[in-house]
Order: structure tokens, then sequence, then C-alpha cells
């Protein structure tokens, strides 16, 4: 598992004014909550919180709060803000975790190798860029990683199919498709029939409009 400390402190006041001042000292507001804790207000390093998040783990790091006079805190970031330009650190939020007790993160979905059917001429289509798991914070993966390369023509892959890490679930249903090698012919026919489809929706709720329209006082 990989742990990050975070030094932080309590903030006893909130509101834009505080916040620019504490940006200006080079710290941030944040905040902490979870079961057993509270909503605390805090301030951390942006830049330190940036070179955590750097890691392989990225938003799955797990990250201990040291607050002084207080044992540390096992936390994962569930949320953020950044500039827009400047793309530096601006908010975040902390929920605690309990090492002992599943938690629900997204993780990336990497598929290795060529598919048989590419080589027969099919298109590769990944479904999932990244999959939600549940395991336990020390058994959170970097990323799934999938070999493709039997994946015949027409052929998919399913949940089911994905080799995963000991303790870690994915959140889907088995039979749910994540990635498939079509022809270019049946490629163009779905996307032929989903814009008919459209078409007729699109259609029918116009129709549907012009129906329930008031007719004008006489």
């Amino acid at each position: 598992m990989t742990t990050n400390t975070l030094d932080a402190t309590i903030r006893t006041a909130g509101g834009k004014g505080p916040s620019r001042r504490l940006r200006a000292e080079g710290k941030m507001p944040a905040v902490a909550y979870g079961v057993g804790l509270e909503a605390t207000p805090l301030a951390v390093s942006p830049k330190e919180l940036g070179r955590i998040l750097q890691g392989e783990h990225g938003l799955n790091t797990v990250i201990q709060l040291a607050l002084q006079g207080q044992a540390n805190i096992a936390t994962l970031v569930v949320d953020y803000q950044i500039h827009p330009v400047t793309r530096a650190f601006l908010h975040a939020d902390f929920k605690k975790v309990d090492l002992d007790k599943p938690v629900d993160v997204e993780v990336k979905l990497e598929l290795v190798g060529k598919a048989a059917g590419v080589t027969a001429g099919g298109e590769q289509h990944q479904v999932f860029r990244k999959l939600p798991v549940r395991c336990l914070p020390a058994n959170i993966p970097v990323k799934l990683v999938h070999d493709i390369t039997d994946v015949v023509l027409e052929g998919v892959v399913h949940v089911k199919d994905l080799r995963l890490p000991e303790g870690v679930q994915v959140l889907l249903p088995p039979e749910r498709t994540v990635a498939a090698v079509v022809s270019k012919k049946r490629r163009k026919e779905d996307e032929e029939e989903a814009a008919k489809a459209e078409g007729t929706a699109v259609a029918a709720a116009g129709a549907g409009k012009e129906k329930e329209e008031p007719k004008a006082a006489t």
C-alpha cells in the first residue's frame, strides 16, 4: 500500500478573506470528514499534496493527515479544486477511511497485446477506461491489466474474464462488456442504427410537443 503523511493544521476562520491569506502563506483550505469524524476545516500545503498525488496511485493514495497532538488520520482525497490556469490546488476534501474495511475507488483498466481480431481487420473498442472496484485500502491496485491477444473478431471481454488481484472486486455485473473487437462493417451498421433510433426519438418528441401545444384562443 502506498501511503504518505501530510502535515495539517486546524483552521479557525473561514470565508474568502482568510482563505486568500492562507494561500498567500503557501497553504490552502481543506476539510476532513468521515465515519466518527465531524467535518474538520484544515490548512495543508498544496505543493506537498500535489507531490503526493503524482505518485503511481494518484487519487487512490492513502494519505495520513498529521495533526499536532492527535493520532494520524488515514484518508483518501475524494474531491478537489484546481486553478484553471496555474493548475495549482485550491481546495481538497479528505475522507477518513478504516484501513480494515473495504473502500470503493476507480482504477484504470489497461489492455495489453494485439488482439487476433485486430490482426484480422477488426477494430478494438475499450468500453471502460476505468473500473469501479472495492477492496481494502492496502489492496488498491495501481491499475488492472488484461491481455487481449486471444480476442477474435467480434469477440468481447467481460468483467468475469478479468484476472483480478486478490481481494479486489469489480462493482459491475460479471457479464458487462469492458472491451470488444468488431468489424468495420458492423461498426458502421451500429452507428447507422444508433443515428436512426436517435432520429426517430427526436421526431416522436416533436410530434408529442405539437400534440400537447394548446390551441390559440378565438
